[in-house]
């Protein structure tokens, strides 16, 4: 077996954070967690768990930083429901600040100094 070709189970998915390699009772124990909490999570659309071929959810190292990040404000207090819209909002600004700075240095390499 090489790095190129790798088999097994996960085929050569070890880094990749989208491949949904944890099951619902593993992902919950992770967690720390009960598995009706990843439902309520996925009921309120903040992480959608991908289906094994028999139906079972499936969770991405990805989506159980995000059911974590849920659990954080969860324990702090906050609604579930609550707590994903926070986690929503977060996550779009972030991505504007992303593409903010992304624009910031197109104009700054479009507009470059000029020596005097």
């Amino acid at each position: 077996m090489t790095a190129e070709t790798p088999t097994g189970p996960l085929g050569g998915h070890l880094d990749d954070d989208d491949f949904p390699a944890y099951t619902m009772g593993r992902a919950a124990e992770m967690l720390g967690t009960t598995q009706g909490f990843l439902r309520a999570l996925g009921e309120a659309r903040l992480i959608t768990p991908l289906r094994s071929a028999g139906g079972h959810r499936r969770y991405s190292r990805y989506q159980l930083r995000i059911a974590s990040r849920a659990r954080e404000l969860v324990d702090q207090g906050t609604p579930v429901e609550a707590a994903c819209r926070i986690i929503i909002l977060e996550d779009q600004l972030e991505e504007a600040q992303r593409i903010n700075a992304e624009y910031r240095r197109a104009a700054g390499s479009a507009n470059p100094p000029s020596a005097a």
